[in-house]
């Protein structure tokens, strides 16, 4: 029988929830073998992850929010052993962006039953790295990551909460920007953040960069400027209505690394998880690197338009 390593974020399995018993049922009736492992902290899950495929497991999934599967990606980069997501955090980018289910039974049938009743598959696809640290989604300067590091109620308000913070953010004045991309001449921007993805989505849910795909080979990048009384409400509908529109509000790129300065010391965030503030973020992009389970049927996750950048 196959062998499948659950990596499970600790805080869920002290709450006595249902997701052990779940797993294991699912994991038998589909004709694997379970194992499971619990992780205290988010980035136990490397050791663990990487442990598991070094010890033949067919597939590891991680049970958890960004975090547990940030860490998780980040052991298995490099190797041929999938990974399964059952999300259960706040902002589930990488889930959300593969079209996971977030209902942990039809999350359960995607890992488990590749080809089967779930209709999943697994996809190569890439990881970026922020000062040397793989992550899924998405990292940021500014705006953002103040907004990530007040939100002490993610857990229980989710998007909710995101919008709250940020709507008493929106006030504190923008910061001096240069953003190098590859071997390009730097940009100077007055911006409120810039963010790197390596998928489109903020946290709380919203699509920032359209064009974005895990699988490109190439990191998107906005700068979110808004200016004067109107806007923030002409940004938010531009993000909302997943407009390509280009202006100085709110501009978008591409390259396969990025180094931003700031001219202060500001906030940054990791796939919506709060870093040390610095002055400087280094985004870089590995291309294919981790292998995914995930739904059929979704629409390509190549770019749908453009080109590379050269």
């Amino acid at each position: 029988m196959p062998a499948v390593a659950f990596i499970i974020n600790g805080t869920l399995a002290k709450a006595g929830g249902h997701f052990l018993p779940l797993c294991r049922a699912v994991a038998v009736r589909t004709g694997w073998t379970p194992e499971f492992l619990i992780t205290d902290k988010a980035n136990a899950g490397i050791a663990a992850a990487r442990d598991a495929a070094e010890a033949n497991a067919d597939l590891v999934v991680a049970v958890g929010g960004d975090g547990t599967v940030r860490s998780c990606a980040e052991g298995l980069s490099g190797t041929d052993v999938p990974l399964g997501i059952i999300p259960v955090g706040t902002g589930n980018l990488l889930a959300r962006t593969l079209g996971i289910p977030v209902h942990a039974k039809a999350a359960l049938a995607v890992a488990l039953e590749l080809g089967g009743a779930g209709g999943s598959t697994d996809r190569r696809i890439d990881l970026a790295t922020a000062d040397g640290t793989p992550f899924t989604a998405m990292a940021g300067m500014g705006l953002d990551a103040a907004v990530v590091a007040a939100t002490r109620f993610k857990h229980h308000l989710g998007w909710l909460a995101y919008a709250m913070y940020g709507a008493i953010h929106l006030a504190q004045p923008p910061a001096r920007f240069t953003i190098r991309m590859d071997d390009r001449a730097p940009v100077e921007r007055e911006a409120r953040s810039v963010v790197v993805g390596n998928s489109g989505l903020l946290p709380g849910g919203f699509t920032l960069l359209p064009d974005a795909r895990v699988d490109d080979g190439v990191l998107d990048v906005g700068i979110l400027a808004p200016h004067g009384p109107f806007g923030w409400p002409r940004v938010a509908a531009r993000v909302l209505a997943h407009s390509g529109h280009q202006d100085r509000q709110l501009e978008r790129f591409q390259a396969r690394k990025v180094e931003i300065t700031a001219h202060a010391i500001l906030p940054r965030e990791v796939d919506g998880e709060v870093v040390a503030p610095d002055q400087t973020l280094t985004v870089a992009v590995r291309s294919r690197v981790l292998t995914v389970r995930a739904p059929a049927g979704r629409r390509p996750l190549t770019r749908g338009r453009g080109n590379p950048p050269e």
